[in-house]
């Protein structure tokens, strides 16, 4: 994986990784990883499954076998389109839930590291340029304040014509941040290499204006 360019976006939830992860992957022409979406694939196998969220045991063979693909932008469980379902406050709640277990993180960490393949690719996650993709030549931590992230969410569910409760948005994203930011293994932290953009006042053409100027610098074959 050394001779192949990875370009990977951590950071917490509701912070556009996945949008500028698309976005970047587009651009250049690379292979895209939403690792988070396997996470929530995960959660949603296992509660459909009666499965304890917090017994890793349960857990593990389940990852081990996710029966989960990615077309395109889409994600199949089993074959279904589950791409609207993962994205539900409850599936990240989950995801956050199974992401917390060693066991379950080690399950998944050589299949998302078979998705680096040329010409390149980027991936956004939690962990991905501390711990799947620690040889990445480009890192970026991409963060917001949890009542801008809330304040995204809210109007997203808005959008779709989901009810939806401010507060309680914030007050889940601050419960999913201590969650993430202190489990033992893989915890969210930028890597000590990383770029750090905050994106509390951006739009997401100013954050993408702002990973170009890193791509050039560093991936300047790959975009003119």
């Amino acid at each position: 994986m050394t001779s192949i360019p990875i370009l990977t976006i951590d950071g917490p939830s509701g912070t556009g990784k996945g949008t500028l992860m698309q976005l970047l992957a587009e651009r250049l022409g690379w292979h895209a990883l939403d690792s988070g979406a396997l996470y929530r694939a995960l959660g949603l196998a296992a509660a459909r499954q009666g499965l304890d969220l917090d017994d890793p045991q349960a857990l593990i063979p389940l990852a081990t076998a996710l029966p989960v693909e990615f077309q395109a932008r889409r994600v199949l469980l089993s074959g279904e389109d589950v791409t609207d379902t993962i994205r539900t406050e409850e599936a990240g709640l989950a995801a956050s839930r199974v992401a917390a277990h060693p066991g379950v993180r080690a399950a998944l960490l050589d299949r998302q590291r078979h998705f680096a393949r040329l010409p390149g690719l980027v991936a956004d996650g939690r962990d991905l340029g501390t711990v799947v993709f620690p040889q990445a030549r480009l890192k970026i931590f991409l963060d917001a304040s949890p009542e801008v992230r809330a304040e995204r969410r809210y109007k997203q569910l808005k959008e779709k014509g989901l009810n939806a409760n401010l507060a309680r948005l914030v007050a889940d994203i601050r419960e999913r941040d201590a969650r993430d930011r202190s489990r033992p293994v893989a915890p969210l932290c930028p890597a000590e290499d990383a770029v750090l953009v905050d994106s509390t006042q951006m739009s997401i053409a100013e954050v993408l204006d702002r990973v170009l100027e890193e791509v050039r610098r560093v991936f300047p074959e790959a975009i003119a």
